[in-house]
C-alpha cells in the first residue's frame, strides 16, 4: 500500500477477564487457528500463577509483561559504506507486541511438561524481573545504550 495506511482491526475482549490485551496475547500464542486451545493454555497458566503466588494472576501477568517490554531498540542504518546500529524509541503498539512475542518465545523454550506450565513459569520469572524474556529486554537496552553515540543518525 503506497498511500493509505491499512485500517486497524478491532480486537474483541476475551470472555473471562474482559480484556483486549489478553486477546492480543492469546492471538500471538495461537498456532494454526486453534484459538480455544490457546485460551485454555493461557487461563491454565494464569490459574497456576494465582495458585503459586497467592495473588491475582492477571495482575502478575500484566506486571510481568510490562517488565519484559523494551522501550528502545537498535536499527541498522547504512551510512557511507558503514552500517551503524542506531538506537530509537519504539512506538507503543510495537512495544507491547515485542514484549508479548518475547514472553511466548522464551516460554516455549522452557523445560516444563505442558505449555501452560512453561507459560506460568515464564510469567512468574518476568514478574520477579528474571528469566530469559527479561534478559532479552536488558540486552536490547544495553545494546541501545552502547550505541547511543550514533543516535544523531536517527531517521
Amino acid at each position: 500500500m503506497r498511500k493509505s495506511k491499512p485500517k486497524k482491526r478491532i480486537i474483541l475482549p476475551d470472555p473471562k477477564f474482559n480484556d483486549v490485551l489478553v486477546t492480543k496475547f492469546v492471538n500471538n500464542l495461537m498456532y494454526t487457528g486453534k484459538k480455544n486451545l490457546a485460551f485454555q493454555i493461557f487461563y491454565d497458566a494464569i490459574a497456576a500463577v494465582t495458585e503459586k503466588m497467592g495473588e491475582d494472576g492477571l495482575e502478575i501477568w500484566k506486571k510481568g509483561l510490562n517488565n519484559v517490554t523494551p522501550n528502545v531498540e537498535v536499527r541498522s542504518r547504512r551510512i557511507g559504506g558503514a552500517t551503524f546500529q542506531i538506537p530509537s524509541e519504539i512506538r507503543p503498539s510495537r512495544k507491547s507486541s515485542i514484549g508479548m512475542k518475547n514472553l511466548i518465545l522464551y516460554s516455549r523454550r522452557r523445560h516444563e511438561k505442558t505449555m501452560s506450565a512453561k507459560l506460568a513459569g515464564e510469567i512468574m520469572a518476568a514478574y520477579k524481573e528474571e528469566g530469559a524474556a527479561f534478559k532479552k529486554k536488558e540486552d536490547t537496552h544495553r545494546m541501545a545504550d552502547a550505541n547511543k553515540a550514533f543516535s544523531h543518525f536517527r531517521f
